[in-house]
C-alpha cells in the first residue's frame, strides 16, 4: 500500500493550515476533500498518466493526490514551457489528459487538438469520500522530466515507494513537524519543488506558504516562516535586494532570517561567498544536499552540528554510496524505476558491480574531503560537460545547440557553462555563422526563448570564426570555456 497516499489521507479530519496560498488559507481537511472529490470525478485511471497544469496552491496539491488517489501517474506542466515543449512532454509521457487550473486555460488551448484538456475547478465540486484503497509502493506515482545526454528531457519514473520514502527520510533528517512553517518559491515541475520541499513538509503535517519569488517579499516572508527551500540564484538576488535597502529594513530582515529554525541550498553548488554571508546573519550557512530527479536528496549536510561549505554532507539512512572512477554510485529505495519507454537509456543510467549489486550512476565527480570531521562529500562537477546546472535547474547543452541548429543563420554552435557566483554556470551560446549570414544575439536569444523555457535561453552568445576541435572533429569545450570566460569579463569590465 502506498505509505504516501496513507500519511495524505489520515489528515481528513485535520483543522490545521496546510497551505497557504494567494486565495488565503486552506485546511487540510479541505485540501484531503478537495483531492478526494477530483478523484472521484476523474474515475479509475489504472496507472494511466495525467498531465497537471496548476497553479501553486492548495489547487495544486488536491490536483496532485487526486490523480494518485485515483491510481492515475501525475505529469507536472510549467507555464514556463512554450508550447512545443509542453506537448513534446504530453507525447512523450503519453498522458490520458491534461487538468488546468484557471489561470492557465489560454496555455493549454494548443493541446486541445490531439488531448483531452479539463478545468480543474468543475472537478472539486460536490462531494466525494477517500478512496477505500490505495496504489500499490511499486506502482508508478509520478513522472518528472530531466535532461538527459541525448539532448531531450526524459521522463523519470518515480513509484509511491520512492516517494513515501524520500518524505520519511527528509522529515527526519531535517526535523520537520506540526509546527513548522515552510516558505516556499521554488517551482512545482522540479524535484526540489515538489519532492524535496512540498511533498516533505506534508508528510509531516506542516503548513506551506506559498509564494512566487520576490526578494523583498520573501524577506519580510522569514518573519512568519520556521524554514525555507532555494537554490543559489535565489540567494544571490536576496543579497543583492539586501545591500539596496535601507539600514531599517535590513535590521528587520536579518532578524527574520535569524529566527529560521532551518534554511537549504540545492540543485548546484552554493558559492562560499553566499554561504559566508548567510552565516554572518543567522550564526549557520545553509544547509546543503544532494539530489537529482532521479534519486530525490541522497546525501546531506547534518541538521544539528557543523556543516562546511562547499560540502553536501553525507548519506541519509538507506542509501548506500560508492565512488566509481570518480563518479558517485546510488542507491536504496528513493532511487527512480527507470525513464519512461527508454530501455536503453535506463540500461545506460545502471550499473551492476562485480558483486552483483545494481547502482544508478549519477554523472557527478565527487571526492570525500579526509580532513574534515566524517569525511563529507564534495561534489567537484558534472561527469559529462553536456550538463549544466544554472540557477537551481540542470539544463542539457545538446538541447539548447539543437534548438540554435534550427536557426538559419546557424552554422555551428556548441553550449557551455562559464562559472558564475548567482548561477553557477552561466548558460553562454559558441556560434559560428553562416557564409554571408548575419544575426546577433538578441535575435538568436528571442529564438530560443520561443521554443524553450526561460531558464535555458543562454545568457550571452559569442560569435566565433570557428569552433575549437579535436583531432577526431569533436568540440573541445573546455577550451571553449577558458576563452568564454575571458570574452565575458571584458565585456563586463
Amino acid at each position: 500500500m502506498s505509505d504516501l497516499l496513507a500519511r495524505f489521507a489520515a489528515r481528513a479530519e485535520d483543522d490545521r493550515t496546510a497551505i497557504v496560498d494567494v486565495h488565503g488559507a486552506h485546511s487540510y481537511r479541505d485540501v484531503v476533500a478537495a483531492a478526494a472529490r477530483i478523484a472521484a470525478r476523474l474515475g479509475p485511471l489504472k496507472g494511466e498518466r495525467i498531465a497537471i497544469l496548476v497553479a501553486p496552491g492548495a489547487r495544486f496539491v488536491a490536483a496532485f493526490f487526486g490523480v494518485l488517489f485515483a491510481r492515475g501517474t501525475v505529469v507536472v506542466l510549467s507555464p514556463l514551457h512554450p508550447a512545443p515543449e509542453t506537448r513534446y512532454f504530453c507525447e512523450d509521457a503519453r498522458v490520458r489528459g491534461v487538468l488546468v487550473s484557471e489561470e492557465h486555460e489560454a496555455h493549454v488551448d494548443p493541446l486541445r487538438d490531439g488531448f483531452k484538456v479539463r478545468s480543474l475547478e468543475p472537478l472539486m465540486d460536490g462531494a466525494a469520500n477517500i478512496p477505500s484503497s490505495f496504489a500499490t509502493a511499486d506502482a508508478p506515482a509520478l513522472q518528472l522530466y530531466t535532461s538527459g545526454t541525448t539532448g531531450k528531457p526524459k521522463g523519470a519514473v518515480l513509484t509511491h515507494g520512492n516517494l513515501s520514502v524520500q518524505q520519511k527520510l527528509l522529515g527526519e533528517a531535517w526535523g520537520f513537524t506540526e509546527k513548522d512553517v515552510l516558505l516556499h518559491a521554488l517551482p512545482l515541475h522540479h524535484m526540489h519543488g515538489l519532492c524535496i520541499a512540498l511533498m516533505t513538509a506534508l508528510g509531516a503535517g506542516a503548513c506551506i506558504e506559498m509564494t512566487s519569488f520576490d526578494a523583498p517579499k520573501i524577506w519580510d516572508a522569514m518573519e512568519r516562516a520556521t524554514s525555507f527551500m532555494a537554490v543559489p540564484a535565489m540567494y544571490h538576488r536576496l543579497f543583492a535586494a539586501f545591500d539596496a535597502a535601507d539600514e531599517a529594513a535590513r535590521a528587520r530582515w536579518a532578524a527574520n532570517a535569524k529566527n529560521l529554525r532551518l534554511a537549504t541550498s540545492g540543485s548546484a553548488a552554493l558559492p562560499v561567498g553566499l554561504a559566508s554571508r548567510w552565516k554572518e546573519l543567522t550564526g549557520k550557512i545553509p544547509l546543503e544536499r544532494f539530489g537529482m530527479t532521479e534519486i530525490g536528496v541522497g546525501l546531506s549536510n547534518v541538521l544539528d552540528g557543523e556543516r562546511f561549505p562547499g560540502c553536501v554532507g553525507f548519506p541519509l539512512p538507506t542509501v548506500e554510496t560508492k565512488i566509481v572512477d570518480g563518479e558517485l554510485w546510488i542507491r536504496g529505495p528513493s532511487v527512480f524505476a527507470g525513464y519512461h519507454e527508454k530501455e536503453e537509456e535506463t540500461k545506460k543510467a545502471f550499473s551492476i558491480d562485480e558483486g552483483g549489486t545494481r547502482w544508478f550512476k549519477t554523472g557527478d565527480t565527487v571526492t570525500r574531503v579526509e580532513e574534515l570531521a566524517g569525511a563529507p562529500f564534495k561534489i567537484l562537477g558534472r561527469t559529462s560537460v553536456d550538463i549544466l546546472k544554472s540557477g537551481g535547474y540542470k539544463l542539457s547543452a545538446l538541447e539548447i545547440e539543437e534548438t540554435l541548429r534550427e536557426h538559419a543563420s546557424v552554422a555551428e554552435v556548441a553550449v557551455i557553462g562559464v562559472p558564475d557566483e548567482a548561477w553557477g554556470d552561466r548558460v553562454v551560446a559558441c556560434v559560428v555563422l553562416r557564409p554571408g549570414a548575419t544575426c546577433d544575439a538578441a535575435t538568436l536569444r528571442s529564438f530560443v526563448r520561443e521554443r524553450l523555457a526561460p531558464y535555458k535561453v543562454p545568457k550571452d552568445v559569442l560569435f566565433l570564426d570557428e569552433l575549437p576541435k579535436n583531432a577526431l572533429g569533436k568540440v573541445t569545450k573546455p577550451d571553449l570555456v577558458r576563452s568564454a570566460q575571458s570574452k565575458i569579463h571584458e565585456k563586463t569590465s
